[in-house]
């Protein structure tokens, strides 16, 4: 039985969609500006803090991904109860207080504090993950990649905000270095739980002609035994895993084949840049190619990253290798997380995204942690000649959805 309410044209609909899209922009801009400080910092600072062994360095990092995989599960939940807009606001009230945290664990000279506060960071990231589903939840089957793509968007603001308050931020608490950073980020925060304010409630709730009374939930199992959910899974998961992984150890890489602080940090902003800005056309590419094409073209850039990356120790090698770093993982991040949202219905989302995104970064927290370990034992080149394997991996599972898919239709 479906509620009795007057439909929606598709035109009115996706104008309510648009209205909500802009406020989760600027959202996702203002939150995920954090976390490039986060990773930029949370290596450099771990290694500032441990002894003679620094083998666990990027396990702040590791913390903040563990947080973030948390942060995916209790945002859903937490949204199911009381929905979007006092979840998002909930996640900044955390965001707030983790930033906070970090920058009194920095001064403390505490590393299991440091790990703590940004596993905290990372619970505030886990909430802001979900604009890109909020984004979708109303609007046409033929506009919600749009709509992902135009929220991913505003990571290109964030990747300049985030390095930025590095960079300038870094000494505001001296002498105890970069804790002053996380500071100036606790702004971010305050600054997007006021924008959240303007959000309607009215406009979250879906479209009337899906909201169906009676209709069952299917479970978990049911809906993650779906070959293309569990294919889009894979590639989303092995897509965002593989640039954590490069990602986290290239700040230390960099530095450890001489380069300067200022330069890896550099790097982390063009590589964040890289990562959002292709969000401008990659919703229309989407719409144009489909969801599988657009992700196997971002797992064959995440290959020549692989290449230039294992060229050589140039800065250029490093920007370069983290630029298409970023671009790959747009095509497989967005492509993934589309294909995704035509697995659920309507009443199953929550569910479905939270699992979708305890996987994701519940494997990303394990990669960044490999990710230290790996380099401080084997160097930077096997860091890169991991990315091979993966990516073939990712292409016997679409092959196998493609085939699939033809037998079903014939």
């Amino acid at each position: 039985m479906t509620v009795n309410a007057q439909l929606l044209s598709d035109e009115e609909e996706n104008a309510i969609a648009r209205k909500n899209v802009l406020l989760y922009l600027m959202c996702q801009a203002l939150g995920a500006a954090s976390a490039p400080i986060n990773i930029a910092l949370g290596g450099l600072v771990g290694h500032n803090l441990l002894g003679e062994d620094k083998s666990l360095a990027t396990l702040p990092i590791t913390a903040y991904n563990i947080g973030v995989a948390i942060g995916a599960i209790i945002a859903n939940a937490i949204m199911r109860q009381i929905g979007r807009k006092l979840g998002f606001m909930t996640g900044c009230a955390i965001g707030l207080a983790g930033t906070i945290f970090t920058g009194l664990a920095i001064t403390a000279e505490s590393f299991w504090l440091f790990c703590s506060a940004l596993c905290v960071n990372g619970m505030s990231s886990g909430f802001v993950q979900q604009y890109r589903f909020a984004a979708a939840d109303r609007g046409t089957a033929d506009y919600k990649p749009k709509a992902i793509s135009t929220i991913l968007l505003g990571g290109v603001a964030a990747a300049i905000i985030g390095p930025q308050l590095v960079i300038y931020a870094t000494d505001l608490a001296a002498p105890v270095p970069f804790a002053g950073a996380f500071y100036a980020a606790s702004i971010l925060f305050v600054l997007s739980f006021f924008a959240l304010t303007f959000l309607n409630p009215s406009n979250l709730q879906m479209k009337p002609q899906e909201v169906e009374t009676t209709k069952s939930s299917r479970s978990l199992a049911e809906i993650a035994s779906q070959p293309k959910f569990a294919i889009a899974v894979l590639c989303g998961t092995a897509t965002y895993a593989l640039m954590a992984f490069v990602m986290t150890a290239a700040p230390l890489a960099m530095v450890g084949h001489g380069h300067s602080h200022d330069h890896s940090t550099l790097g982390i902003q063009w590589h964040v840049m890289a990562m959002f800005a292709p969000s401008i056309f990659t919703g229309s590419l989407i719409s144009r190619f489909g969801k599988e094409t657009i992700v196997a073209t971002g797992l064959l850039i995440l290959v020549v990253c692989g290449f230039v990356a294992l060229a050589g120790y140039d800065l250029m090698h490093f920007w370069g290798s983290l630029i298409l770093l970023g671009i790959g993982w747009n095509f497989g991040f967005i492509g993934a997380t589309a294909m995704v949202t035509e697995t659920y219905e309507p009443h199953e989302k929550n569910k479905a995204q939270g699992l979708n995104d305890f996987i994701l970064f519940g494997s990303v927290a394990v990669a960044s942690f490999m990710s230290g370990l790996t380099l401080n034992a084997y160097g930077w080149e096997l860091v890169n000649w991991i990315i091979f394997p993966v990516v073939a991996m990712c292409f016997v599972g679409l092959g196998w959805l493609r085939y699939a898919d033809r037998s079903q239709h014939t």
